[in-house]
């Protein structure tokens, strides 16, 4: 499966959001101060976007050359191959 660097990013943004969100309600339980809640839930969106991040870099390096170059940058024009007039076939119909 391939996405596109701005749809990974907005997938690890999601992911850090949830991670966040889940982390906040957790903290918020517990005795501790507003201060603490707010850092902790911070540190914890950082690190997951982060990591998700890491992640993605990982799984891009370790896929191999030849498919990375298919998904990644050729144009189409690249794909298309070029044609002489002596490569066509033309057959007489009538």
């Amino acid at each position: 499966m391939y996405l596109s660097k701005k749809s990974a990013r907005v997938r690890n943004l999601s992911v850090a959001v949830v991670n966040g969100a889940l982390t906040w309600i957790i903290l918020i339980i517990a005795p501790l101060g507003l201060m603490a809640v707010i850092v902790n839930t911070l540190l914890v969106v950082i690190a997951s976007y982060v990591s998700a991040t890491v992640a993605d870099k990982v799984v891009r390096y370790l896929q191999p050359a030849d498919q990375r170059a298919e998904l990644l940058g050729r144009s189409r024009s690249d794909l298309v191959q070029s044609r002489d007039e002596s490569d066509l076939e033309r057959g007489e119909r009538f």
